[in-house]
């Protein structure tokens, strides 16, 4: 099923040869327009995905009613929470930034500020051997640790890893974007989001107390995710659609 949806996503382009249709006077070139609806298929597939992806959309309308000109930002936001890095060791933002040529994701409000970890070898490299294979990627595995003290609010451990393509793009057979994650209030209007993790290693629950430095599961592939990497960042509210992320 996987291979047919990721032929649709192809496929679909097709539908631009109906641009012909405007240049030349042949109604079976207009035909040509139909390819667009193989795009419909992968939103069928997993409806969830596409639902949150316009929950993201209407969130972002809401935090710029909320916010108006004064969405939080790197030149005049200051948190009352000095944040650790949540893992062991030497790991590498492959996705992130405070400015808008290294942003995660500038355009979308809720991930302007997130950022992507995982740990290369003096190649650059993120695996050994077989890249299909998640426990191959240097950071699967590895602890993930409270990056600030904290009450956890919510979690989610019910994802199998996602399949890793070998086109480098994410294949969410997931029903949540983040996959499995925490998500820890650490401070009014401060809560930190670690996603991605590995199904079955999440050593908390809502209503636990966490402090700094503390294994709170292991890093993973679920989600939303191309590879195993760890995605983190911080929020202003517990709604993972309507909260800003702060720098």
């Amino acid at each position: 099923m996987r291979r047919f949806v990721r032929f649709c996503e192809k496929v679909q382009y097709l539908g631009l040869l109906g641009l012909l249709s405007f240049i030349f006077d042949n109604k079976l070139l207009g035909l040509l327009w139909l390819f667009w609806l193989f795009g419909l298929i992968p939103i069928f597939y997993n409806p969830a995905v596409f639902l949150q992806s316009l929950k993201q959309l209407g969130g972002a309308m809401i935090i710029y009613l909320r916010y108006g000109s004064g969405i939080p930002s790197a030149e005049y936001y200051n948190g009352s929470v000095k944040f650790s890095l949540p893992f062991h060791g030497t790991w590498t933002v492959v996705n992130g930034g405070v400015e808008k040529a290294t942003s995660h994701s500038w355009g979308i409000l809720t991930q302007r500020y997130a950022y992507d970890f995982l740990i290369l070898d003096e190649k650059g490299h993120s695996f050994s051997g077989n890249r299909m294979n998640p426990e191959n990627y240097y950071c699967y595995g590895k602890e993930i640790l409270a990056p600030a003290d904290g009450e956890v609010i919510e979690v989610k451990d019910k994802y199998p890893d996602s399949v890793i393509l070998d086109n480098g793009k994410a294949d969410c057979a997931a029903k949540d974007i983040r996959g499995n994650y925490i998500l820890i209030r650490h401070a009014d209007k401060e809560y930190g989001l670690l996603a991605h993790l590995k199904h079955g290693s999440i050593r908390v629950k809502p209503g636990d107390i966490v402090k700094r430095g503390q294994h709170i599961a292991d890093c993973g592939n679920s989600g939303n995710t191309s590879e195993p990497h760890l995605h983190f960042h911080v929020q202003d509210g517990r709604s993972f659609f309507t909260s800003t992320f702060l720098a």
